[in-house]
């Protein structure tokens, strides 16, 4: 449903007006409903466009180390939260890297404060997460 942002020129509000078609919007007298002034002014808003998103589910192992060493936290978090959602056991430490990943945090500053978790949830072998980035 296409969304509307005016400012009124009388009352000075910002008021959003909602139309069902684009005929609606052309063939509307724009009021405010503040104070019912049809001196308005379109504002521009600014347009989101989502992303269609990866199924890391369904790489292959080349496809996912392209990802480990594309350096982006946030692709490398979202990998790891599809891949663990299923996954029971996988500890809090996991959790918070992905999570902390997903925010853009660095890979490296996550291993320097999580180092010893890390190490205590992969058995003492975990290497570096950010190694291959």
């Amino acid at each position: 449903m296409p969304v509307y942002d005016y400012r009124c020129n009388q009352c000075g509000r910002r008021v959003a007006l909602f139309y069902k078609t684009y005929k609606d919007y052309d063939e509307a007298t724009h009021t405010c409903p503040n104070c019912g002034s049809t001196d308005l002014t379109r504002l521009i808003s600014r347009v989101a466009i989502a992303r269609p998103s990866r199924n890391y589910e369904n790489m292959s192992s080349d496809e996912m180390l392209s990802v480990l060493e594309g350096g982006n936290p946030r692709e490398v978090g979202e990998m790891m939260r599809q891949l663990g959602q299923d996954e029971e056991g996988l500890g809090d430490t996991y959790k918070e890297v992905t999570e902390r990943l997903l925010k853009g945090e660095s890979p490296e500053k996550i291993e320097q404060e999580l180092g010893p978790a890390l190490e205590a949830d992969a058995g003492g072998d975990m290497g570096g997460i950010g190694d291959d980035l």
